[in-house]
């Protein structure tokens, strides 16, 4: 595993100074906004913010080297990722936002030219925002194959039928496209080969933002969940996305990458968290001692010390390996920081919670929302359960073919020849006139 790059420490050092310039001071600004405009707003604090970012070369930090030659690998992105993520809005002010970055990435990886030109342009200038339609209220999405949104081509069209939540974004009035996936093929078909994604503008005739959806009681703060219908949707045949039944491809090349940036943000989360645990243990008293003399509060932030290092370096690893490998090489990886990271953010906020009180449940230490952020990143991208599947299976079948005696690692049963071996060897052995 490889050290960041001088140009990352670099860009690192000149993030947190923004970060205290600009965006501590502009939080509490900011979701008062969101509280007081909702979720179908453009917050003004958001967008007095970003030509700042962007003049300090603070700009899509996010972008592959791998597709731009100005970019940078993952490793080199991961901590600065980690950094914009101990805000909750900090990631829009540098363009850096999900689900924008995914879908930047999915139109620079998998778009047409003229679909680059009419839509990642744009994007990348931030002159427009994007969304995300691909789970679905009436099916379990979390198997991408159950999706049944229907993409069916219609001469020089496709017609889109379908109903969707926790689309991404959808509510902000600067969204103008969304990348959906859905269904093209008949169901016995290889499930597969079955899903396509496609670009719809959000103006488009038949695209209904029914509306915001809350997650635990935030609107808007910070992805601006929503739910779509799309009711005969025509779009152009060449707003499909590398070609039909490519759709699981352009998931799997998608969610990697995300996964790894929800993961290094949560980090990012935490550690501001658990900063603001070991002040708060400095300034309270309970039953006649300092909460940061006493054993429980001490035993809280080590382990949280702990659980974040822990994080982190998983998911440098998995960084690094995404550099060396691909994605698809370091899905074990991936998936391990995915179950990982979510749950390691939500025990420290809620030890931060426990200990800041009844102050811990409102919305004066940043707790909550970090909370449900937490909470929401164990199913977003895929349920834990998911991935915890993925990992067993590739972690037995990384066993399978393999020879145990090289490794220690066998696992059959003693044969009858054994057992009297061992017991003829061994400190007991079974008197001789003993029958049989």
């Amino acid at each position: 595993m490889v050290e960041p790059s001088g140009k990352s420490n670099e860009l690192a050092d000149r993030l947190r100074a923004f970060m205290a310039q600009h965006v501590y001071p502009n939080e509490h600004r900011y979701h008062e906004e969101a509280e007081r405009l909702g979720p179908w707003a453009i917050y003004p604090v958001v967008e007095e913010l970003k030509p700042l970012a962007r003049a300090a070369g603070l700009w899509n930090l996010f972008l592959p080297i791998a597709e731009v030659e100005t970019g940078l690998s993952n490793v080199d992105y991961a901590p600065l990722c980690e950094i914009m993520g101990r805000s909750l809005f900090a990631p829009e002010i540098f363009n850096c936002s999900a689900p924008d970055t995914g879908n930047m990435e999915t139109i620079l990886r998998y778009g047409t030219p003229a679909q680059q030109e009419r839509w990642l342009r744009p994007l990348l200038a931030g002159d427009i925002r994007s969304a995300f339609a691909m789970t679905e209220p009436e099916v379990a999405s979390s198997d991408a194959t159950n999706i049944d949104s229907s993409i069916v081509r219609d001469g020089d069209h496709y017609v889109v039928n379908g109903r969707k939540w926790y689309t991404t974004n959808a509510t902000s009035p600067a969204c103008e496209i969304i990348i959906f996936m859905g269904r093209n093929q008949p169901a016995g078909d290889d499930p597969y080969r079955s899903q396509s994604m496609i670009l719809i503008p959000r103006d488009t005739p038949g695209v209904r933002v029914l509306r915001a959806l809350p997650v635990f009681g935030f609107y808007g703060v910070p992805d601006r969940a929503s739910e779509v219908v799309f009711e005969n949707v025509r779009v152009p045949a060449g707003n499909m996305l590398l070609g039909e039944g490519r759709g699981f491809e352009i998931a799997q090349g998608r969610l990697g990458p995300g996964r790894i940036h929800h993961c290094m943000r949560l980090i990012g989360l935490s550690e501001r968290i658990l900063e603001r645990m070991c002040r708060r243990a400095d300034r309270r008293n309970a039953f006649g001692r300092q909460l940061a003399e006493q054993t429980v509060t001490l035993e809280r932030i080590a382990q949280a010390r702990v659980m974040i290092d822990q994080a982190r370096l998983l998911t440098m690893n998995a960084a690094w390996r995404m550099d060396t490998v691909g994605n698809k090489e370091a899905r074990r990886e991936i998936a391990m920081i995915k179950v990982a990271a979510p749950a390691m953010a939500q025990q420290v906020i809620d030890w931060a919670i426990q200990m800041f009180g009844g102050g811990g449940t409102s919305n004066d230490h940043l707790l909550t929302a970090a909370f449900a952020t937490a909470r929401l990143l164990r199913l977003a991208d895929g349920p834990d359960e998911v991935h915890r599947n993925q990992i067993a299976r590739l972690e037995i079948r990384r066993h399978r073919g393999t020879d145990p005696a090289a490794t220690g690692g066998a696992a059959e049963v003693l044969s009858v020849a054994e057992v009297e071996r061992r017991t003829a060897a061994g400190a007991w052995p079974r008197p001789s006139g003993l029958a049989g």
